[in-house]
């Protein structure tokens, strides 16, 4: 009973570690929706773009402080004597120097500015620069979904490609296999089953070309979103067409100003600088501030004595050559970004146009293809027929072989190009974030 125990106990413990090797071995399958979600997460740009916003909060903190008060408390205890001589105290019978004594000085002070714009211009100033950080670090995420998709799609293609070949490697094995079948039958010759071996051989090696081409897709994919180069994967979303309806290409233009991102941080950069230009202005302002401070003094704790002050500052600046120097940085600046943002408007349209152009050309080119691809396998069926009847040879055979290789390679490059048209559509709107779905075919 013990045996039966032990060998039923060894059986499951033997199951489960095979049932564990097997979820190791078995490749993640990766969906398009979590490999942009793992890029937005783990790629090394946002990241580095979101250490950017918690800096540029901490410029902004900064720059508030200064129209903060400022509070600070402190102590002193100090021994010490004096020389009244260095003083030019000299009395008959009054001794050079004063016998050592003790002073404790305990007190708090206080500062708070009153009137200064220059420090209110900058901490406003920090203010636009972390909004336009906050863009930029928008512009990033938008981007990487860009390129993650971009990466996916080219994994698709090679996908497709391994399938189409492996489809093509087995009818050239049965091509070949019949060609000795009809020589062995005395109705073909060696040339016949020669042309049929090396068309096996060029399928072959485009299967072993469109594998290597697959893995190192993956391998760039796994980089750029934060995966070990050593993770098994493989794609959860076929390469397939899906038409979308296209947007007027003037509403557009119109909207994706207000929705891109990387223009929505220029127009703040723009006015974080004009900020800083007031505040090169209020250089010459005056400034007030009071401040005070309350304590106690005395020669020993015993004899404490509470004592403050209270103060009024203000200051003026008469002369100030470096503000001439800013103001001309600043105007600098200023127009370099008139000419970004000119040309980012640009871009915008180029980029708005061109990827609607090639979204148009692309689905008539994937009706086209389809159709290519209909004919050509419909040509190599015909001329199989022909062939194994014995009305040609399989010259034919081969020429449709090689028809049927183009058909499907200029499909699969339509539906990639319409895809990336896509994606690259959805990038130049803006708010890619929020869109991508609907163009990628994404719930």
């Amino acid at each position: 009973m013990r045996g039966r125990v032990f060998r039923t106990a060894i059986f499951f413990v033997a199951l489960l570690a095979a049932a564990s090797a097997w979820a190791q071995d078995a490749p993640h399958r990766l969906t398009l929706k979590e490999a942009i979600e793992r890029g937005l997460q783990h790629n090394l740009r946002v990241r580095v773009a979101d250490t950017r916003i918690e800096e540029a909060q901490g410029t902004r903190e900064r720059r508030l402080a200064n129209l903060l008060p400022r509070v600070r408390g402190e102590g002193t205890a100090m021994l010490q004597n004096r020389s009244l001589r260095a003083f030019g105290i000299t009395f008959p019978g009054v001794p050079p120097v004063v016998d050592p004594f003790s002073t404790y000085d305990f007190r708090f002070s206080a500062e708070q500015p009153v009137f200064d714009r220059q420090a209110y211009h900058q901490w406003k100033a920090s203010e636009k620069q972390e909004q336009a950080v906050r863009e930029d670090y928008q512009d990033v995420r938008d981007a990487i979904i860009r390129q993650v998709a971009g990466l996916y799609l080219s994994v698709q293609a090679a996908a497709a490609r391994v399938e189409a070949t492996e489809s093509r490697v087995a009818t050239a094995q049965a091509l070949y296999e019949l060609a000795l079948e009809r020589r062995n039958a005395g109705v073909a010759t060696g040339v016949d089953v020669l042309r049929a071996q090396v068309q096996l051989a060029n399928e072959q090696q485009r299967r072993l070309e469109a594998r290597n081409t697959a893995e190192r897709g993956l391998l760039a994919l796994a980089r750029t979103i934060g995966l070990s180069p050593g993770t098994r994967l493989e794609l959860a979303d076929a390469l397939r067409f899906e038409p979308v309806i296209p947007p007027d290409a003037n509403a557009a233009i119109a909207a994706s100003l207000a929705d891109r991102a990387d223009f929505r941080a220029l127009a703040v950069q723009r006015e974080a600088l004009v900020a800083q230009q007031n505040a090169n202005k209020a250089r010459y302002l005056p400034r007030f501030a009071i401040g005070g401070n309350y304590g106690a003094i005395g020669r020993s704790f015993g004899e404490m004595h509470r004592t403050g002050a209270l103060q009024g500052a203000l200051t003026i600046s008469l002369f100030d050559r470096d503000r001439k120097g800013e103001q001309q940085e600043l105007d600098a600046r200023i127009r370099r970004i008139d000419h970004q943002m000119a040309d980012l408007r640009l871009g915008i349209e180029a980029e708005i146009r061109d990827a609607l152009l090639v979204l148009e050309s692309a689905a008539q080119e994937v009706s086209v293809a389809e159709q290519g691809r209909a004919l050509a396998a419909r040509e190599l069926e015909l001329a199989r027929e022909r062939f194994q009847a014995g009305v040609a040879n399989n010259i034919e055979v081969i020429r449709a072989q090689d028809a049927q290789s183009r058909a499907q390679e200029n499909y699969i490059l339509a539906v990639s190009r319409h895809t990336d048209a896509k994606i690259s559509l959805a990038r130049a709107l803006g708010a890619t974030e929020k869109i991508y779905g609907q163009y990628l075919g994404i719930p």
